[in-house]
């Protein structure tokens, strides 16, 4: 991939993530961006596989999550929370959001 189309694509990675809510320090690899994005979006899917709405569980940028389902609101990255260690987390708890059982 070309520098520009890296540089294009990380920019619209950090967008999508910051619209989540997910802190970003400016210092995240392409790489990092990616790995949370995916992980982002497999907990996402996790959610919406136990029947959650992925509009009412993740609050806008800069408000607070009301979710039907605390276990279906997405995990806020942590001041100085390393990306890595953010992706983690955000796999345990796509786990706990898979053992949930669905909604009825």
């Amino acid at each position: 991939m070309a520098n520009d189309d890296l540089n294009r694509v990380s920019r619209e990675t950090a967008g999508r993530l910051t619209a989540l809510g997910i802190a970003l320090d400016g210092r995240e690899t392409p790489d990092e961006l990616t790995a949370m994005m995916d992980a982002v979006e497999r907990f996402e899917q996790a959610v919406e596989s136990r029947g959650g709405d992925l509009m009412v569980d993740e609050a806008p940028e800069g408000s607070r999550p009301q979710p039907d389902d605390p276990h279906f609101a997405l995990p806020r990255r942590e001041p100085g929370e390393s990306p890595a260690g953010y992706v983690a987390r955000l796999n345990g708890a796509t786990g706990v959001v898979l053992r949930h059982p669905p909604a009825s």
